[in-house]
């Protein structure tokens, strides 16, 4: 008589250090987000009614609408015109247009209501010129979203430009053959082909205004975001901020996938016309003429004007040297500190989370979330931890803690695409070889993927200091009781109509970011395959 063969339990999979990372890593940015709908569902006095909740939620919406809009149109055509054709000042607009980014949107918003303030120059002018007040009112939805149209505009121009730079010159020249023109080729085959990036683009842009603090707050627009950071500060209400706040991650997570979904979609064509010289037009005459006025026009609007303006009436009032020295330090300390520790959390995804890009997924979550929605998740440990530890000391390192958790939180999605993309020059063989002279994996990756992903690791901690640098509501809601960075001076001057005051700590913001959207703008151009033969485009 025979036995049946009892089936052997399978081992529980062994985990090693870098799968652990990543799971950490995912459980640091997922937190929030889920302390975020706890604290909603759970107890709490609520005296938000429908009527407001109605109101915020409409005006994010028509915020949102109208900066897609605007943002999609001038970004597109910037694009189009500088990947497309040719004509005077091109290629110093190629980089020169993203340089909007470096200036905080709230920065903008001063320049721009300043300006066209009662007694403002634009208005003045109107009124000597013209016999009638400037029909334009800043401080209004309108304004609102003319000013982040303008400061969010290069997310559609790099999404798009990327695309038509990397596009196969084959569908152009089948449909020339066709009997298409130019233009004719461009309408009926790269644009079609090129919307799944103008929708990235425009989903990006989408996702920085509902994050957008400053500016909204200042030029008077009651949306979601504003109304989160509005409950805790005024009502003390954390439970009725994570409510406001959960449309917010609903919303992220619609628009995280509408990017995902149109970077799939995204031509795959690799052959080798793909990197031959792209057919551009010499725009000549007027046509050059409009095209360097239109280039012109979106860098003095989005960066030079409301800069120049904010430097001038800077000029006109004696800056705290003291504070704005402080203020600088404490910015660039928590940038550095946020930037490494974002970029490797980043890394130990990528590197942890190799076969299940589930985890990469669900951290992505977090670049569509806005910071405040962070910090609101973070309020509830942060109240525990602060009461479990006594003193000032204890206090102040736990806020700096849970600053970082919620810049890691948020950003690192956005350093883990330079690392992913700098890992995949990383061959099978190499690690190969990495592990039969004696190497562990965790060996390997410190040894040998890291090192030939330098140039991401610098990339992707760039793009974390600059948002560090730039971010309002989650700074405002954990950092420390007298602990202020740039930001938060520039905030607090804005409020109190001090905006002479507040030109400085925006110019510096200004001033330090540049020089890193510069750097990165030219490396992600240089590091594509062919990027000799793109950049001549």
């Amino acid at each position: 008589m025979t036995t049946a063969a009892v089936p052997r339990a399978r081992p529980f999979p062994r985990l090693g250090g870098l799968h652990l990372a990543a799971i950490l890593a995912a459980v640091i940015a997922l937190a929030p987000l889920l302390a975020v709908v706890a604290t909603a569902l759970g107890p709490g006095a609520d005296s938000l009614t429908a009527q407001t909740f109605a109101r915020y939620a409409l005006t994010s919406v028509a915020l949102a609408g109208s900066v897609a809009v605007g943002a999609g149109v001038l970004g597109a055509l910037a694009a189009w015109l500088v990947v497309m054709h040719r004509f005077p000042g091109r290629d110093l607009f190629a980089w020169a247009l993203v340089l909007p980014l470096a200036a905080p949107a709230f920065a903008t918003a001063y320049g721009y209501a300043d300006l066209f303030d009662v007694a403002g120059p634009v208005r003045t002018g109107l009124r000597a010129a013209l016999g009638f007040d400037a029909p334009l009112e800043m401080r209004s939805l309108p304004g609102a979203a003319i000013v982040l149209s303008l400061a969010f505009y290069p997310y559609v121009y790099l999404t798009l430009r990327a695309a038509l730079v990397n596009q196969s010159v084959g569908a152009l020249e089948a449909a020339r053959s066709l009997g298409r023109s130019a233009n004719g080729a461009f309408w009926a085959v790269t644009l079609p082909m090129a919307r799944p990036a103008i929708a990235a683009g425009m989903a990006l842009a989408v996702m920085e205004t509902l994050a957008d603090y400053g500016a909204s707050s200042f030029l008077g627009v009651q949306t979601l975001t504003t109304g989160v950071v509005r409950a805790w500060s005024v009502f003390g209400s954390t439970a009725e901020a994570a409510r406001l706040a959960l449309p917010l991650l609903g919303a992220a997570a619609v628009l995280l996938l509408i990017e995902r979904l149109s970077r799939a979609n995204r031509s795959a064509d690799v052959g080798p016309s793909r990197w031959r010289p792209l057919p551009t037009q010499q725009l000549k005459g007027p046509g050059a003429t409009a095209a360097f006025a239109f280039c012109l026009a979106l860098i003095t609007l989005g960066l030079l004007l409301p800069a120049g303006w904010l430097a001038y009436r800077g000029l006109s009032v004696q800056p705290d040297a003291a504070r704005l020295l402080h203020g600088g330090l404490n910015a660039l300390g928590l940038a550095v500190v946020a930037a490494l520790f974002t970029t490797a959390l980043a890394a130990s995804i990528a590197l942890g989370a190799r076969k299940s890009r589930l985890i990469a997924r669900l951290t992505s979550l977090g670049y569509a979330t806005p910071g405040a929605v962070m910090a609101i998740g973070l309020l509830a440990p942060a109240g525990f931890l602060w009461r479990g530890l006594a003193g000032a000391a204890g206090g102040f390192g736990v806020s700096i803690a849970l600053l970082l958790l919620a810049y890691a939180a948020r950003l690192m999605a956005a350093a883990l695409e330079p690392v992913d993309a700098g890992l995949e020059r990383v061959t099978p063989s190499m690690i190969g070889a990495a592990r039969m002279l004696g190497q562990t994996e965790s060996g390997a990756a410190w040894r040998v993927e890291l090192p030939m992903a330098t140039g991401a690791l610098v990339t992707a901690a760039l793009l974390v200091f600059i948002d560090v640098l730039k971010e309002l509501p989650a700074t405002v809601i954990l950092r420390p009781f007298g602990f202020d960075t740039l930001a938060v001076m520039a905030d607090y001057y804005a409020k109190d109509e001090r905006l002479a005051d507040a030109a400085w700590p925006s110019l510096l913001i200004v001033l330090v970011s540049i020089p890193a959207v510069i750097w990165l703008t030219r490396r992600v151009g240089a590091s594509r395959p062919g990027a000799a033969l793109g950049a001549s485009q």
